[in-house]
């Protein structure tokens, strides 16, 4: 049976792009029997990227039906595949922390605290003296970009400021304008949907026992966000009373400012005032200056306060 290759659920530009490069790791190492695939279709970002490239989206699955797994970018059970219990996971590769995760067999791990799963898979290019072609490269760039906010996130270290000039230039790109016009392409909220932006880049996440659901959505301009606040928060309401989130956020990043906004639905909107230092205001929104990056400037602060 095939093994299969993805990364989270609501897949963003590094999950779907990790999947293709490590697939061709694989293949490179001699593992043909390999597929990337995703749990759930590209997003705007992504698209413009695979379409850029000229890269077919990966099946789109959400079940493994017993098939050996490689996880990329995710290893936390609530943010993969739902019947991840049934396979055998063979690999992992991830930037993020580990959590909820056992196996009952032994497997390959690589995990480093940097800014995308790509920038790992680069390195093991690197190591193992694989070909690195001009659209594996692209991919991996632009898995890199989305993670780093083209360099700008505190996610970013020194091996992306380092590895992005060079995936580049084996891209045949500029890499300021290229990334910016990638990044743009994954702010065009008119073109989605109020559940789009609110579950387009959502996580789970176990804090204290509760269930805490964080969304993320880009823009260049917050007024966007607001103007459509009312029905965003409808959604973050509907969609916790549908799944049981304890506390569902979302943040609205301005990737030209560097600053977010949060608006949040459920119980524990203390802890994200106590999270972050500041206070909801008259219209329920949380200012959240210099907030940028999910992975570290969100998550660290509010397990935290939940776990106080």
């Amino acid at each position: 049976m095939t093994t299969l290759i993805f990364g989270h659920q609501n897949p963003d530009t590094d999950a779907i792009t990790s999947a293709i490069t490590w697939a061709e790791f694989q293949r490179q190492s001699g593992n043909t029997d390999v597929e990337a695939v995703a749990l759930g279709t590209p997003n705007d970002e992504t698209k413009f990227a695979l379409d850029t490239f000229k890269t077919q989206a990966p099946r789109v699955i959400d079940a493994a039906n017993g098939a050996d797994v490689m996880l990329v970018d995710h290893n936390e059970a609530q943010q993969s595949v739902a019947d991840r219990k049934d396979s055998t996971i063979v690999s992992v590769v991830d930037h993020h922390r580990f959590a909820n995760f056992e196996t009952a067999a032994p497997l390959f791990i690589r995990a480093e605290p940097v800014g995308s799963c790509n920038s790992i898979i680069y390195k093991m290019y690197k190591e193992n003296g694989f070909e690195i072609t001009p659209q594996i490269a692209a991919l991996m760039l632009s898995g890199a970009i989305s993670d780093t906010l083209l360099l700008k996130s505190p996610t970013t270290t020194d091996l992306e400021r380092e590895i992005l000039p060079e995936l580049a230039k084996i891209a045949g790109v500029d890499l300021q304008e290229y990334g910016l016009n990638m990044l743009k392409a994954g702010t065009n909220l008119a073109a989605k949907s109020d559940l789009d932006i609110t579950e387009g880049d959502a996580k789970s996440f176990d804090m204290g026992g509760k269930t805490v659901r964080i969304g993320q959505v880009n823009v260049v301009d917050l007024e966007e966000i607001y103007a459509r606040q009312a029905d965003i928060e409808a959604s973050l309401k509907a969609e916790s009373e549908r799944n049981g989130y304890d506390l569902f956020l979302l943040v609205a990043t301005d990737i030209l400012n560097s600053n977010s906004t949060g608006l949040a639905f459920g119980e524990g909107k203390d802890k994200l005032e106590a999270a972050f230092g500041g206070k909801f205001d008259a219209d329920d929104r949380l200012a959240l200056p210099g907030v940028v990056s999910r992975k570290k400037q969100v998550v660290p602060p509010l397990q935290k306060a939940f776990e106080a």
